[in-house]
């Protein structure tokens, strides 16, 4: 794993990739930050060494290198899920090649479904902590030692200063952000009554099928992390009503104005 973390380094490097500062994972149908980017190199996932192909067709597989208010960022337009059939250590990969680059902080995005009835379709949850519910982690197996150590802290995932600053954003334009628990399960269906349920009982605020693996990642590699969540559909086991896929994308994509100006605003208080 460690040889195929400095071959794709290695070459992202020569390809221009040299000093991002920041790293940023867009999720399903929340690409709109990309257009505040000001792109100096674009990569196509299956044009990079070790990056497996992307096969959500509403993500878009590509790496993307530039500037956001003077800040060197880089974003992947499109994550890897486990669902997808990829391995665990393929969904973090691209984490782990953050960190090898020398991004310091990692901000990300999700869809997910409310299971707190309180937050409603097309608002924002900010991340707080999370309950990991997929069948795999990342650092199962030999520890890579140079990344991180053997047993990580993960008594606070989330960064306290980031998500201060990101809740006073949100105040100063007047922007709907609750601040949750997210359950990461394996999908790619979505849950029963009964599982909803079982989600509110453990304490969970919303729930999708991401982010806790590279969450995790970014811990044992020590790099600060943001995560919001776009409540994309109501998940109330006492009135639960079938979700169409189109229709969670359509409300990612009206939300992600929001989420564009948290972490625009965000990135130039670094």
């Amino acid at each position: 794993m460690y040889s195929e973390l400095k071959e794709t380094t290695s070459f992202l490097q020569s390809r221009g990739i040299t000093n991002p500062e920041i790293g940023i994972v867009l999720g399903t149908g929340l690409g709109n930050l990309i257009t505040e980017i000001d792109i100096e190199i674009e990569l196509s996932y299956n044009t990079i060494p070790n990056f497996p192909i992307a096969t959500v067709e509403f993500h878009f597989g590509k790496l993307i290198y530039g500037k956001i208010a003077g800040k060197q960022v880089l974003a992947m337009q499109g994550r890897y899920h486990f669902y997808e059939g990829h391995s665990i250590e393929q969904v973090v990969f691209p984490i782990r090649i953050m960190k090898m680059l020398g991004v310091s902080k990692v901000l990300m995005s999700n869809a997910a479904g409310s299971v707190n009835t309180d937050m409603k379709k097309g608002e924002l949850m900010l991340l707080d902590d999370h309950i990991n519910l997929q069948p795999e982690n990342p650092l199962r197996g030999p520890n890579l030692d140079d990344l991180g150590s053997r047993f990580p802290d993960m008594s606070a995932p989330y960064d306290k200063s980031m998500n201060d600053t990101l809740k006073s954003i949100a105040s100063q334009n007047d922007i709907t952000l609750h601040e949750g628990v997210y359950a990461s399960v394996q999908g790619p269906n979505l849950e029963t009554r009964a599982e909803y349920r079982m989600l509110q009982v453990i304490g969970a605020d919303a729930v999708g099928m991401s982010t806790v693996p590279e969450v995790i990642a970014c811990n044992h590699m020590g790099i600060p992390c943001a995560a919001i969540s776009v409540i994309t559909d109501e998940c109330d086991p006492k009135n639960l009503a079938p979700v169409d896929i189109n229709d969670i994308i359509a409300t990612a994509a009206k939300s992600e104005v929001k989420l564009t100006k948290l972490y625009k605003e965000l990135i130039q208080s670094f």
